[in-house]
């Protein structure tokens, strides 16, 4: 998720480079635009079939239909991939996949890869991106979409300069206004009848196949009345004014034979190597879908009410009427249902004004809120880091239970400690646990930019079981791998006090991190406004 701190840096280096910027923004401005747009008739999901698979399989999921969804939790990042590439593979009709980042890297090679084969077996094929990670991957996107059944279309795109970075940052600023509205939403949909939902875009650092840094995330795999849901909101998306074909905004000299060469040589095993082998069993005990599907009549996953909902594409253009049209609206709302216990997982956290008085509602009431979120030294995105610290003392004196997800705590905890290896651990899932009864999931982080720019995609389901699951798998009734943070006994400063170790270290600074760094941050934050990130 970018930042605009990271837009800055460009323009922040001497007179002659901000003059020569400006200049080339001007220059931009009077460029080519977006396209004009031709009629195209809407192309609609496909629905689940009987005569597939994976229809077998969710209808046998499902039966007999009770208005309930059937869903399997991938809490594991291996597991999570091996998903995805067991539905394309086996998938006959349709793949709907929409994400924001889809990375030029081993995963998202690997990912188009097989695409490209399911294409081939006469799969269509809909990949629906945010153009702001596409630069320089258009002749590899164009490999994909030259295939009979594959299109690729992209969420408001870029049109100048696109495989430059340099030229996007120049294009972004001369039309801000458009292009600081991103398609955040992440889903998988295979043949109408199976899907995936939850934060993790399509890249090695979502699957821990990252050398430096790895991300901690949480999805689930679903089947049943929820996955049409899902789909009319995909083709929502695909046929919205803001979505428009690849081939329309990225030109090409080369036939469609040269761009297949291409894309065969770039998604080679040597360039897209797949994942190792899969521990026998995933934390809570299951097998691999594929074991899973290849014994249809044991299949048995959580049963529960669950519905999915996003923003509207619209949102991009700065048309939501109404501030309860929002993703992140109807989220406050069922965090404002809560009676005893809220859980909240977000790596970016700024709850401003409006959350802070939820939060002091629900305490008043005697709800017991738990926020889990990454320390500054873990975060990607350390400007939502200073900006979340302005609400951490007012927090814990309401009594909030407050955690903050370390590299150096997550590998004194045995659950992470071979996972991350030498890379940072950094958390991504975007949860919460309402009453031990609901679990919401999605794209969506809690900040100003989920809420107010971006567009997102998320599912709300009512299940003991999941939530129980949750419980187990992430420890968050004995939370380890974090620091805790509380008040010190001034009442205005806070300290941090690990978990992952008998010895419960206890820091009266930012954890592994510089004052020079905090410094740093702190000044840029003064030029960054807060709505903005």
């Amino acid at each position: 998720m970018f930042k605009l701190v990271a837009l800055l840096f460009p323009v922040l280096r001497g007179p002659a480079l901000r003059l020569m910027t400006l200049a080339a923004a001007l220059a931009l401005s009077a460029c080519a635009g977006l396209p004009p747009r031709t009629p195209e008739k809407p192309e609609l999901a496909i629905p689940a079939s009987a005569s597939t698979e994976l229809g077998r399989a969710a209808l046998s999921l499902n039966s007999p239909p009770d208005g309930l969804s059937s869903m399997r939790p991938l809490i594991e990042a291996s597991y999570a991939l091996d998903a995805r590439l067991e539905l394309m593979r086996r998938a006959r009709s349709s793949l709907d996949i929409q994400t924001y980042q889809l990375g030029n890297d081993k995963t998202g090679r690997l990912l188009l890869r097989e695409m490209r084969n399911a294409a081939r077996r006469g799969v269509r094929v809909r990949l629906l991106l945010d153009d702001f990670y596409t630069a320089g991957m258009d002749n590899l996107l164009l490999g994909l979409a030259s295939e009979p059944n594959a299109e690729v279309r992209l969420f408001n795109p870029f049109v100048n300069l696109r495989d430059h970075s340099s030229g996007r940052w120049l294009e972004f600023f001369s039309d801000f206004r458009r292009l600081n509205h991103r398609m955040h939403n992440k889903l998988f949909v295979a043949d109408g009848a199976m899907m995936i939902a939850g934060g993790r875009n399509l890249a090695d650092e979502y699957f821990l196949r990252a050398e430096n840094a790895n991300f901690i995330d949480f999805e689930l795999l679903l089947a049943g009345p929820v996955v049409p849901e899902a789909a009319d909101i995909f083709d929502t998306y695909w046929n919205s004014d803001v979505v428009w074909p690849l081939q329309r905004v990225a030109g090409t000299s080369r036939t469609a034979a040269e761009l297949q060469a291409s894309f065969e040589e770039a998604t080679s095993p040597a360039q897209a190597p797949p994942p190792g082998p899969l521990p026998i069993t995933d934390v809570l005990g299951d097998l691999p879908l594929g074991a899973q599907l290849a014994g249809i009549d044991e299949l048995k996953w959580m049963r529960a009410e669950a519905n999915a909902t996003a923003d509207s594409p619209n949102k991009a253009l700065g048309v939501m009427s109404r501030p309860t049209q929002t993703l992140a609206h109807r989220f406050h709302e069922m965090l404002g249902t809560a009676r005893s216990n809220v859980v909240v997982i977000s790596p970016y956290f700024i709850p401003g004004d409006e959350g802070m008085e939820r939060i002091r509602m629900g305490r008043e009431q005697g709800v017991n809120i738990t926020v889990i979120t990454n320390s500054l030294a873990d975060s990607d995105e350390p400007l939502v880091n200073i900006n979340y610290n302005r609400y951490r003392v007012d927090m814990l004196k309401l009594g909030v239970n407050l955690y903050e997800v370390s590299t150096q705590q997550l590998r004194r905890s045995g659950q992470f400690r071979d996972l991350l290896k030498k890379a940072r651990g950094r958390l991504h899932a975007k949860l919460a646990l309402v009453d031990r009864q609901w679990v919401l999931l999605g794209s969506m982080n809690l900040d100003p930019r989920s809420a107010l720019l971006n567009t997102e995609f998320g599912v709300r389901v009512r299940s003991f079981d999941l939530t129980q699951a949750l419980l187990f798998a992430y420890q968050l009734d004995d939370i380890e791998g974090v620091y805790r943070v509380t008040l010190k006994p001034d009442g205005k400063n806070v300290e941090w006090i690990g978990t992952g170790d008998v010895d419960n270290e206890v820091l009266d600074s930012e954890p592994d991190s510089s004052m020079l760094t905090r410094l740093q941050l702190l000044l840029f934050s003064w030029f960054v406004p807060t709505d903005q990130l």
